[in-house]
């Protein structure tokens, strides 16, 4: 690096630094130093971090759900939505890394630089509802692994995850590469869990390869479309957007056109490869619900409990309803993680306003805690699958408004300069939100209104029932 680029680089340090409460995450910004080695190694292992905690929000109890529905259903043929959902999540995510690498601003601080005040308030309330939504998803996926594994009632199950705020709190002061640690290694035990369930159902490899071939029959088959809906609308989560082009931002890359590059090429093959791990545990538990429950005539299996209890009879191994229920446990405590970072985030980004991280989480908490005690205690633990379900639309509801802002951030030259989007990106991108957009409007139709106004208006549109 020459003398006029490192001044350049401290001077641009110096500014972060005199501008602490302006930037994302204030208190790990910039905080972990890129080598400046030619090594691609070593500094693939210094972005390596951000694409995990991302990567988490698509391997959430609320994905598992979905995906047990599909496989005892359909086999292995929704497996092509799987894939097809993780390729969109890559583009949406490395989109998010050019935001927040390119500008300095994460996504909730970019649109609170563009909208009109109306316009970020709204659109903070719909993201706190999101990200409470998610949180539930986490508090009762968690709850459900302690009962299943320790006999403990649900209700206490969500009061006992609450506590995981003291151990979110001790991280932060450890420093970000200690959430970082901890998250790759509870992804690293729900792989294995999957792995050892794989090697236990024997799923057939050809019906694998086929199931990750698109078809028609996915569209022209109602009953297969509803619950693609359901698998999409839960794997692409819309806080992931903002908490992404916040924590790229922890790397201390150079600040030149040259080290943005740089720290863009690094962060998207971290992201991608996480991504990569989220597309094989979602697929596995996919393949596992087929190979298990399709293929053996219980096609109804869709509740988490009635997977644990069947998975050990119908395969004749003891442990593997154990591992199942320790990936949910995992699973459920990695996403609290991740959550509180977006919570975080996206008060800060979209209101500029700080409160204590441990105040800012047991709000968070209470809100996903106290509904779920609510539904539990009035109607019993047979409703906790439909707690999920509805905590996925609650996240679909918030989807188009976050990619919406990230397509039209990242697609102008004036907020991205050379970083600006190729025409092929917007064309991919484009896409991809409409897709998103009009598959989550179908589902929270088909959530709300009642079936015999569905058929009518999907037979105007010439489109297949709502069921």
């Amino acid at each position: 690096m020459s003398r006029s680029d490192h001044t350049a680089t401290e001077q641009a340090d110096a500014a972060w630094r005199r501008s602490a409460g302006q930037v994302s995450l204030p208190e790990v910004h910039r905080s972990i130093v890129v080598p400046g080695t030619p090594s691609f190694w070593r500094k693939l292992a210094a972005f390596t971090g951000p694409g995990f905690l991302v990567a988490v929000g698509y391997m959430d109890p609320g994905n598992w759900a979905t995906d047990l529905a599909g496989g005892a259903r359909f086999g292995y043929a929704l497996l092509a939505v799987i894939m097809i959902s993780n390729l969109m999540a890559i583009l949406l995510q490395h989109l998010c890394i050019k935001l927040g690498v390119a500008t300095g601003r994460d996504l909730a601080q970019a649109c609170r630089d563009h909208y009109t005040r109306p316009t970020v308030w709204f659109l903070w309330v719909l993201c706190e509802i999101a990200i409470a939504a998610c949180d539930l998803a986490e508090v009762v996926g968690s709850a459900i692994g302690l009962q299943l594994l320790f006999g403990i009632p649900l209700v206490w199950g969500c009061l006992i995850t609450a506590s995981d705020v003291l151990l979110v709190l001790y991280l932060q002061t450890k420093g970000f590469r200690y959430i970082e640690a901890i998250v790759i290694t509870l992804i690293i035990i729900i792989g294995g869990c999957f792995t050892a369930e794989l090697i236990f159902s024997r799923p057939s490899l050809s019906g694998i390869l086929l199931g990750f071939v698109p078809g028609p029959h996915i569209v022209a088959n109602p009953e297969m479309l509803y619950v693609s809906i359901g698998i999409l609308g839960a794997t692409v989560m819309p806080h992931n957007l903002y908490l992404h082009s916040s924590i790229v931002q922890t790397r201390k890359f150079e600040q030149t056109p040259e080290g943005r590059r740089e720290a863009i090429k690094f962060a998207t093959i971290d992201s991608s490869a996480a991504l990569m791990l989220a597309l094989f545990i979602n697929a596995s538990i996919l393949i596992l619900a087929a190979a298990v429950f399709h293929w053996s005539g219980h096609h109804e299996v869709a509740e988490i409990q009635d997977a644990y209890r069947l998975l050990s009879p119908l395969l004749g191994v003891g442990a593997a309803s154990v591992l199942f229920a320790v990936a949910l446990l995992a699973s459920g405590q990695n996403s609290t993680l991740t959550g509180t970072l977006a919570g975080q985030i996206v008060m800060e980004g979209f209101l500029n306003f700080r409160i204590k991280p441990w105040l800012r989480r047991l709000i968070t908490r209470l809100i996903a805690i106290v509904p779920a005690i609510i539904v539990i205690g009035m109607f019993g633990e047979g409703k906790t699958t439909e707690l999920l379900i509805a905590s996925q639309v609650c996240l679909s509801m918030q989807l188009g408004f976050a990619v919406w802002p990230l397509m039209r951030f990242t697609g102008e030259k004036g907020k991205m300069g050379e970083f600006a989007n190729a025409i092929w990106i917007k064309i991919l991108g484009w896409t991809t939100a409409g897709i998103i957009i009009v598959l989550n409007v179908k589902l929270l139709l088909d959530t709300f209104l009642p079936e015999s106004v569905l058929d009518a208006f999907y037979s105007f549109l010439g489109l297949p029932a709502s069921k």
